[in-house]
C-alpha cells in the first residue's frame, strides 16, 4: 500500500473549467493516444462516480490511476488486492489501548480521497465487499460504528479480464457501484513511438503537478448537475433503458439506477465539452462505458456485453 498526501494550496480564483482543461491535457501527456479514455475518466470524476479500468497488463491502467490522483491534488492510497487481503486491511481496525482502557479505531487505506484498488478481482468476495458501503455511501462501518470517509471520495479499480486464474469475478452488485468501466487497449503506432522515445512513465508521473483541488471538483460537480436535460433527452435515455430490457439477447437489462448514472455521466460529458445543456451525443459518448458492465447476456446471446450495448445504441433512434 502506498500513500501520497494532498498538497495544501491557497484558494484560487478563476474558472475551474479552465483548470479542468489543463488537468485533462496533463494526463493526456502521460497516457499517450488515449484521449477518449482520459475524457471518460474525467467525466467519471466530475459525475462523482467510481471508475473500473479493465485491460491486459502493461496497457497503462496503473499509470492512468496515478496520473489522475496526482492531477486532482487529492490524498491517495494504492491497495494491492491479493487472495490473502482481509477487510480490516482496507477499512482499518479497532485496537485496545491499555493506557486508556478503551478501543481506538485506526483507519485503513480506504480513508483517502482517491483509492486505487489494484487487481480488485484477486481478493476474495468478502474482501471485495468491504468497499461496497464505502463506494455507495461514502462511509464504512467497523465494530458497529460508522466512520465518514473524506470527500471527495473516488475509487479507481483495475482488473485483468484475461488472466482469471485465482481470481473472484466481481458480483453484479459491486459492478453496479462503478459509474463507468473502460478499457485502454493498445496505443496507435504514433503514440507508441512517442512513448518509446520518452523517459520512463514513473519519471513523468513524478513531474505531474496538481491542477485541481477539492473545491474545484465541488464546483465542477455543481455545474454538471445544473446542466439542462430536456424532456426529449430524458425520453431518449428511457428508450435506451427499455431497449435493453426488451432485447432477447439480454437476460437482465438496465435498472432505473443505471438510467440515473447514464444521465449523470452525460451531464459531465457535456460540461467537458463546454456546453450548458446535454445533447444525445453526450449520452451516446458514455453509453457503452455506463451500460456494458451492467448488462447480463442471455446464455445463447453469442455476443459480449460491449457488443450488446453497441447494438442497443445503434438500434435506438433519437426522436
Amino acid at each position: 500500500m502506498t500513500q501520497a498526501a494532498a498538497t495544501p494550496r491557497p484558494p484560487r480564483i478563476g474558472d475551474p473549467l479552465d483548470r479542468l482543461a489543463a488537468a485533462i491535457a496533463q494526463v493526456n501527456g502521460v497516457l499517450l493516444g488515449k484521449a477518449d479514455c482520459v475524457r471518460l475518466a474525467f467525466a467519471c470524476v466530475v459525475a462523482d462516480g467510481h471508475l473500473l479500468v479493465e485491460d491486459l497488463p502493461g496497457m497503462g491502467k496503473t499509470t492512468l490511476a496515478h496520473a489522475l490522483a496526482s492531477t486532482l491534488g487529492l490524498s491517495f492510497q494504492r491497495i494491492q488486492f491479493t487472495s490473502d487481503l482481509l477487510p480490516s486491511d482496507i477499512l482499518g481496525v479497532s485496537i485496545y489501548e491499555r493506557d486508556r482502557a478503551e478501543f481506538t479505531f485506526h483507519p485503513g487505506p480506504v480513508f483517502a480521497q482517491v483509492v486505487m484498488a489494484d487487481e480488485i478481482n484477486r481478493a476474495t468476495p468478502k474482501t471485495q465487499s468491504a468497499l461496497l458501503e464505502a463506494m455507495a455511501e461514502g462511509q464504512v462501518t467497523v465494530d458497529g460504528r460508522t466512520h465518514r470517509l473524506p470527500q471527495p471520495f473516488l475509487v479507481i479499480a483495475t482488473q485483468n479480464p484475461v488472466d482469471l486464474a485465482g481470481t473472484f469475478p466481481l458480483p453484479d452488485s459491486q459492478l453496479d457501484r462503478f459509474l463507468l468501466r473502460i478499457g485502454l487497449g493498445y496505443p496507435d503506432a504514433e503514440a507508441e513511438r512517442e512513448m518509446l522515445s520518452q523517459p520512463d512513465r514513473r519519471v513523468l508521473l513524478d513531474r505531474l503537478q496538481p491542477q485541481l483541488d477539492a473545491a474545484d471538483l465541488a464546483a465542477l460537480r455543481q455545474q454538471a448537475e445544473a446542466l439542462t436535460a430536456s424532456a426529449s433527452l430524458v425520453a431518449y435515455v428511457q428508450a435506451l433503458l427499455a431497449a435493453t430490457r426488451s432485447d432477447s439477447r439480454i437476460r437482465v437489462g438496465l435498472s432505473p439506477r443505471a438510467g440515473l448514472a447514464l444521465l449523470r455521466a452525460a451531464r459531465a460529458s457535456a460540461l467537458l465539452a463546454g456546453r450548458r445543456f446535454v445533447l444525445p451525443e453526450d449520452v451516446q459518448s458514455v453509453f457503452a462505458a455506463v451500460a456494458a458492465h451492467r448488462l447480463l447476456a442471455a446464455p445463447d446471446a453469442g455476443a459480449t456485453r460491449e457488443a450488446l450495448a453497441a447494438a442497443v445504441l445503434a438500434a435506438t433512434p433519437v426522436d
